[in-house]
């Protein structure tokens, strides 16, 4: 009788076929038998790698170099500016004792008469124009010499022209050479200039060098820590 019970097909002890295939680690339809699943399961796949931690460090270099180009460009501005400066005051109109020469003087020039001479001599100077003017010339406050070339030039007469205008100029004073040329101090806006340009321009670069170098490097800390989080 127990032997007829346990051969029962409708005996509820006995593992159904279909039940065993449809167990928590049936194969699915499309998956080879054997073939293992991928590690995790069937959850998110893994975060690709981060790229190359950004903003580059290149902006610090080009920022840098920058600064180094506006330091060149501020020390020959000033350079440049002194230089020119000498050449206007150096270009003079030369002559001798005793001789008149025929210039044409502007008074936004600050014109001036400079000697050459190898020792101290007194001289004396004058300047005539259209009748009527009145031509001041007054000693410098501050002296002021320049060479040019071979020839050392020294202000002594500073010349008061009160118009755009040809004067006629003339000096005595034994074995000297004379010239009318421009006032240095008088004419410095473009030392001045460059001086300026000189400070401002390193300083600027100076400023954004530094400003772009910590942006950037408080950019890539903050890449760094996004990426390992």
């Amino acid at each position: 009788m127990t032997e007829n019970q346990n051969s029962l097909p409708g005996d509820a002890r006995a593992p159904s076929p279909a039940y065993a295939q449809a167990g928590p680690y049936a194969q699915g339809p499309g998956h080879a038998q054997g073939t293992p699943y991928p590690p995790g399961g069937y959850g998110m796949p893994p975060s690709p790698a981060p790229g190359p931690v950004r903003p580059r460090i290149l902006w610090i270099v080009l920022a840098w170099l920058l600064f180094v180009v506006l330091i060149v460009v501020g020390v020959a501005g000033f350079a440049g500016g002194l230089t020119s400066t000498i050449k206007d005051a150096a270009a003079i109109t030369t002559f001798t004792g005793g001789e008149s020469v025929s210039v044409r003087l502007d008074p936004k020039d600050k014109p001036a008469i400079y000697a050459s001479s190898e020792q101290p001599t007194d001289v004396s100077c004058q300047v005539e124009g259209a009748p009527g003017m009145d031509i001041r010339l007054t000693r410098p406050t501050t002296s002021q010499t320049i060479t040019f070339g071979d020839v050392t030039w020294e202000m002594v007469f500073q010349i008061g022209a009160p118009t755009a205008d040809t004067y006629q100029v003339s000096c005595e004073g034994g074995d000297v050479r004379f010239g009318v040329g421009k006032e240095i101090l008088g004419n410095a806006g473009k030392v001045i200039g460059g001086a300026v340009g000189m400070i401002v321009l390193p300083l600027v670069g100076f400023l954004i060098a530094v400003v772009v170098t910590i942006v950037v490097l408080v950019r890539r800390s903050g890449f760094r820590r996004r990426a390992m989080r």
